[in-house]
């Protein structure tokens, strides 16, 4: 039976992770068309520590709670939550609330757990890779023989761009920060990398791609790297732009853009419909899922903490020094 309470991890105050608070809420109500999740595990993202600083509200009808990707097995299901039954295991991008034992989620952002993967690996998955099919490969129009510039490949948005690009027969070129997240790039499918810290990111990537430039970026630093993605595009390259971990400001040569003829889009996921999340599952679920449930398909590697320490995870995230995602795990998830 489904308990009243639950621990959840509140935002006490816009500030620093020591604001993060564990507390006892009421298990959410499934409303129409959604599932009820208990959660095993929930990823940590960089909108968390956004809406941690108060720099990225909720929306009005999504949860306060942060945390915006779930693994875990469905408890119960609404009205018209059409698709799934409960015991399933499942991982989904949420409306917010993840870092909790609960989340009550839409049925259309919900995705199976891939053959072969823990919940805990799961909970790495939705909100990066929603984020990269929507704007790459929906927006961006990523199709084979496509080559894609990725900015923080050792991260979690880089991860899923790399893996992403690599499953539709793109080649995904990395740019990193050491030799370890060199490695593990090519590791998940880079087809070279570019160490931002010794070598000039536009020149590199014009000799790897014989002159020509690569068709499109993947840009989560901003400041002064989006003129370098300018000088590295190739003609009707288009710049998708997720973050700005660098600086929310760039001076652009327009002449550059229209000599060029480049696109520079940017997307947050959030605020997206439900209708348009649910077409994003769609297409991750026809298009992506089943290279995921191949034994050699590499996952991403997963820093694990408590959900009572999330305070930690931020102070481990923010710190830009680990690779892959960290995700954290509730008693729960403890077992699977």
């Amino acid at each position: 039976m489904t308990p009243k309470q639950m621990l959840a991890i509140a935002i006490s105050r816009p500030g620093g992770p020591e604001v993060l608070a564990s507390q006892t809420v009421p298990v959410p109500r499934c409303g129409a068309g959604e599932v009820l999740i208990r959660v095993a595990a929930a990823g940590v993202n960089g909108p968390d520590l956004a809406q941690r600083r108060g720099q990225y509200d909720p929306p009005p009808d999504a949860s306060p709670l942060p945390g915006l990707e779930v693994a875990g097995e469905i408890v119960a299901r609404g009205d018209n939550a059409s698709g799934w039954q409960v015991g399933d295991r499942v991982m989904a991008l949420t409306n917010g609330g993840g870092y909790a034992e609960y989340a009550a989620v839409p049925s259309g952002q919900v995705l199976p757990v891939p053959d072969g993967w823990s919940l805990v690996e799961a909970a790495a998955l939705p909100e990066t890779w929603f984020t990269i099919t929507q704007t790459l490969v929906m927006r961006a129009g990523l199709t084979p023989g496509m080559s894609v510039l990725v900015h923080g490949a050792a991260g979690g948005i880089g991860g899923a761009a790399i893996q992403i690009a690599t499953i539709l027969g793109a080649r995904a070129i990395g740019v990193v920060s050491s030799p370890a997240k060199a490695d593990y790039a090519r590791r998940l499918g880079a087809v070279a990398t570019i160490d931002y810290s010794t070598e000039d990111v536009a020149v590199r990537a014009l000799e790897l791609t014989d002159g020509k430039g690569v068709d499109r970026v993947v840009d989560i630093i901003g400041g002064a790297m989006a003129e370098k993605n300018l000088a590295a595009c190739a003609r009707l390259g288009h710049i998708v732009q997720v973050s700005t971990l660098d600086g929310a400001s760039a001076s652009l040569s327009l002449r550059t853009i229209m000599a060029k003829q480049l696109t520079l889009s940017g997307s947050t996921l959030r605020p997206q419909t439900s209708a348009t999340k649910a077409a994003i599952a769609d297409r991750i679920r026809t298009d992506l899922l089943p290279a995921l449930t191949n034994p050699g398909f590499a996952k991403p590697a997963v820093t694990t903490f408590p959900l009572d320490r999330a305070a930690h995870a931020h102070r481990a995230m923010e710190a830009r020094g680990h690779v892959g995602k960290i995700v954290l795990v509730t008693e729960f998830g403890a077992g699977d």
